[in-house]
C-alpha cells in the first residue's frame, strides 16, 4: 500500500463525515465506488432475496472504524460494525496505548476445521476403530474427490481422528462413535466444503463398519484453527485518571485473575472480547455465530468457563494474551456478492484468512483491555456515559448542535435518561429564543 500508509490518523473521530471518507479514501487508495459501497446501499433488496429466505428489507448497522492497531509490525485500519456505543473508540484508544509499547504480536494456526461423522450399530468399537484407520488414505482419497480444485491449491482432507464417546445414557446405552475429517479450507471459512466431505464419505464409513451414519458435519469448535496475540504494555504508560501506572495495572491483573476463578466474571470478560470480535467479523462479512460458538466452547475446554485473554504483570511491563478459535474466510459466502464486504476487506488490507484471524485475534484483546482498565480504576460507566448521553440526546428530540450540548449536560448532572434530556432540551431552547428575541424599548 506504500509506505505513507498509516492506521494512526489523529484527530478522525472530530472530523465531519464526509472528510472522515476521504481521508480514508486518500490513505487506503479506494476507488470512489468502494467508498460509496463503505457509506451504504452494498446490498440490494434483490441481492437480499436471493441470500434468505422470506426476505422483505435490510437491516444496517453503524459502520466505523478501529484505528492505531498495529499487529506484527503492519497498520491496519479495521472495519467495524457495531451498535454498541463504546466499542470502536476503545479498540482505537487501546490500540494507541499497545502501539507505543511496541504493537501486538500475533500468530494463527493453519485453517484445518473439522468435519464429524456419527456411526451407530457398529458392533465392537475397538474393531470398528481399526477399521477405519486401516482405510484412512481410501476415506481421505474420497472426500478429496469431492473437491478437487481445493486439493490442487494444497487444501483438502488431510486426515482422521476417530474417537469414541462413552453413552449420555449410561453404561447401558451404545458409545458413539465420530470419525474426525481434518480438513485445510485454505481461503474459505469452509462449512460448505467440510459438509460434502463428510456426507460424502459416509457410506463407506458405513461399509467398514457395519454401522448406520447418523450426523455428518462440521464442527464450529474449531480447535484446530486458533488464532493468538499479545501485547506487552510498559506500567508507566498505563498512567491516568489521577492514577498511577502501577495502580492501574494492578486493577487490570485482579480483573483477570477474578475471570480466571468466576465463570460469571468469566462471561462478561469475553464478552468484551467478542464486542471487538464480531464487529469485524460482521464487517467483513464472517459467520460470526460461529465465531461465538467456537470461541464460548473453547472457552471450556478444561472443564471450567474460563476467560479467552489474561493479564500479568512481568518485568515492570502489563502482558496481555489471548487464544480462540476463528474460522474465517476471505472467499465464498457474502463476500463474493455484498460490495459493502468487499470494500471492507480491501480497506483492512489483509492478504489471506489467517491474516485476517491475526488481526481479529488483537482486536479482541484491545476491546478486553481497554474494559479491564476501567473495571480496574473508574469504572465502566464513565466511558459508557458520553456516548450513551448522545443517543438519549437524540430520543429525547435533539438534532444538530443539541444533540452534544444535551449530551453534555447529561453527563455533568450524572442523569443520562431520556426525561432528564427533554428537561435540558426545553431549557437550551428556550434560553436560545430568549437570547435571540428582540428587545423593546
Amino acid at each position: 500500500m506504500g509506505e505513507n500508509y498509516t492506521s494512526r490518523l489523529a484527530g478522525f473521530h472530530k472530523l465531519p463525515l464526509a472528510d472522515r471518507l476521504g481521508t480514508v479514501s486518500r490513505t487506503t487508495r479506494l476507488s470512489a465506488d468502494e467508498v460509496g459501497a463503505l457509506r451504504g446501499g452494498g446490498l440490494s433488496m434483490e441481492t437480499a432475496n436471493q441470500m434468505i429466505e422470506n426476505a422483505i428489507g435490510i437491516f444496517e448497522m453503524p459502520l466505523g472504524l478501529g484505528l492505531n492497531l498495529q499487529v506484527n509490525g503492519r497498520d491496519y485500519i479495521v472495519p467495524m460494525a457495531v451498535e454498541e456505543p463504546s466499542v470502536i473508540a476503545a479498540v482505537s484508544f487501546a490500540a494507541k496505548i499497545v502501539r507505543e509499547g511496541g504493537g501486538f504480536t500475533a500468530e494463527a494456526d493453519d485453517p484445518v476445521m473439522i468435519g464429524q461423522v456419527q456411526v451407530t450399530g457398529f458392533g465392537d468399537a475397538g474393531a470398528a476403530t481399526q477399521a477405519l484407520v486401516a482405510h484412512k488414505e481410501q476415506i481421505l482419497a474420497l472426500a478429496n474427490s469431492f473437491h478437487p480444485s481445493m486439493t490442487a491449491r494444497g487444501g483438502g482432507a488431510r486426515d482422521i481422528e476417530v474417537r469414541v464417546l462413552p453413552p449420555p445414557e449410561g453404561p447401558r446405552g451404545e458409545p458413539i462413535l465420530v470419525v474426525h475429517l481434518l480438513v485445510d479450507t485454505q481461503e474459505a471459512m469452509g462449512a460448505n466444503l467440510i459438509n460434502t466431505m463428510a456426507e460424502g464419505v459416509a457410506p463407506l464409513v458405513e461399509q467398514l463398519t457395519g454401522g448406520k451414519v447418523f450426523l455428518r458435519i462440521l464442527s464450529n469448535l474449531a480447535d484446530r484453527r486458533l488464532a493468538r496475540a499479545s501485547c506487552r504494555i510498559p506500567v508507566k504508560a498505563l498512567a491516568d485518571f489521577d492514577m498511577s501506572g502501577e495502580s492501574i495495572a494492578e486493577g487490570i491483573v485482579q480483573a483477570s485473575r477474578f475471570a480466571q476463578a468466576d465463570p460469571y466474571r468469566a462471561a462478561t470478560h469475553n464478552k468484551g472480547v467478542m464486542n471487538g470480535v464480531d464487529a469485524v467479523a460482521i464487517a467483513t462479512g464472517q459467520d460470526w455465530r460461529a465465531i461465538e460458538a467456537g470461541a464460548h466452547a473453547f472457552a471450556c475446554r478444561d472443564g471450567q468457563y474460563r476467560p479467552l485473554s489474561t493479564w500479568t504483570l512481568e518485568e515492570g511491563h502489563l502482558v496481555g494474551r489471548i487464544e480462540l478459535p476463528l474460522a474465517l474466510g476471505t472467499v465464498g459466502g457474502p463476500i463474493k456478492i455484498h460490495s459493502q464486504v468487499q470494500a471492507a476487506l480491501k480497506l483492512l488490507r489483509v492478504q489471506s484468512a489467517r491474516e485476517l484471524s491475526m488481526v481479529m485475534a488483537a482486536v479482541g484483546l484491545a476491546q478486553n483491555f481497554a474494559a479491564v482498565r476501567a473495571l480496574g480504576s473508574v469504572g465502566i460507566q464513565k466511558g459508557h456515559m458520553a456516548l450513551h448521553a448522545r443517543c438519549v440526546a437524540v430520543t429525547a428530540g435533539a438534532r444538530g448542535h443539541w444533540v452534544e450540548m444535551v449530551a453534555n449536560a447529561l453527563v455533568q448532572a450524572g442523569h443520562v435518561k431520556v426525561d432528564k434530556a427533554r428537561e435540558i432540551l426545553a431549557v437550551l431552547m428556550s434560553e436560545s429564543r430568549t437570547e435571540v428575541a428582540p428587545t423593546t424599548t
